[in-house]
C-alpha cells in the first residue's frame, strides 16, 4: 500500500478569488496558476513546498455552523505568557487589517498556553496559536 505524502486543504466558498488573496497574505503563499476565465475555483501553494497546497470552490450555499476542521496559524509557538500573548496580539492587528475579525481571546489559564479564534473574510473560523 502506497503512503501519502502530500494533502491539499479544501475550503467550499463563495468568493474562491478574493478568499485565495486573503490566505496568501496571511500564510505567506502565492496563488496558483489557472486559467484566466476560470473564476469557480482557486489554490494557492506555500512557495517553499512544505505547507499543503490550499484549495478554494466555488459553492452555491453558505455557511451555517461552525468549521469542522480549520486551520492553526502557527505564530506563537515557542513562546510562552505575556511574550506569546502580545505575539498573537499583533499578528491579529494585521490580519484584522486584511479583513479577518477576532471570535475569542483565549488567555492562557495555567494548562493551557493563550490562543485567538478567528474568523477569515468569509466567516471560517482559524486560530493563531
Amino acid at each position: 500500500m502506497a503512503m501519502i505524502r502530500k494533502f491539499q486543504v479544501t475550503f467550499d466558498c463563495a468568493d474562491p478569488q478574493r478568499l485565495a488573496r486573503f490566505w496568501c497574505e496571511v500564510l505567506g503563499y502565492v496563488k496558483a496558476d489557472q486559467p484566466a476565465d476560470e473564476n469557480s475555483w482557486s489554490a494557492c501553494t506555500d512557495p517553499t513546498g512544505a505547507g499543503p497546497r490550499l484549495y478554494f470552490q466555488r459553492v452555491p450555499e453558505g455557511k451555517v455552523v461552525k468549521n469542522r476542521v480549520h486551520l492553526d496559524v502557527r505564530v506563537g509557538t515557542g513562546l510562552v505568557g505575556e511574550e506569546r500573548l502580545a505575539v498573537l496580539q499583533a499578528e491579529r492587528e494585521r490580519l484584522e487589517a486584511l479583513g479577518a475579525t477576532c471570535f475569542q481571546v483565549l488567555v492562557a489559564d495555567g494548562v493551557d498556553e493563550s490562543c485567538i479564534v478567528m474568523q477569515d473574510i468569509e466567516g471560517n473560523e482559524f486560530c493563531l496559536d
